[in-house]
C-alpha cells in the first residue's frame, strides 16, 4: 500500500478547523478537571457526596469523549479510571485521592501540551 501524501491528502483546513474547536473547548475542559480537582478532599475523608459524585462522573465522562475526540486517548484513560474511582468509593479512601490528584495533574498535562 502506498504512503503517497498525494493519494491520501488531509483536507484543505481541517488541521486548523480541529485546533479552532480545541480553543474553544479548551475552557470547558479545564474546569472539568477542575471538577474532578474538587473531589480529592471530600474523596480521602470519605466526605464526597452522592451530587458531587455524580457532578465527577459527569465532568469525567464528557472529559473521555472530547479527549478522545481530539487524539488524546490517554487522556480518555485517565477520565475513564476517575469514573471509576468515583463509582468505587464510597468511604474515605486517602489511596484513591491521592491516585485522583494524580490523574488531575496529568490530565492538565495531557491538556496543555496537545500538538
Amino acid at each position: 500500500m502506498s504512503t503517497d501524501p498525494q493519494r491520501n491528502p488531509e483536507p484543505p483546513g481541517l488541521a486548523e478547523a480541529l485546533d479552532r474547536l480545541w480553543r474553544q473547548f479548551l475552557p470547558q475542559m479545564f474546569d472539568r478537571v477542575a471538577v474532578l480537582d474538587s473531589a480529592v478532599g471530600p474523596l480521602a475523608a470519605g466526605a464526597l457526596s452522592e451530587a458531587h459524585r455524580e457532578e465527577v462522573n459527569s465532568a469525567a465522562h464528557k472529559l473521555a469523549g472530547i479527549l478522545g475526540s481530539f487524539g488524546l486517548p490517554e487522556g480518555t484513560v485517565l477520565a475513564r479510571e476517575v469514573e471509576s474511582i468515583c463509582s468505587q468509593h464510597s468511604e474515605a479512601d486517602p489511596a484513591a485521592s491521592v491516585r485522583l490528584a494524580e490523574i488531575v495533574v496529568q490530565l492538565r498535562f495531557h491538556i496543555e501540551t496537545r500538538k
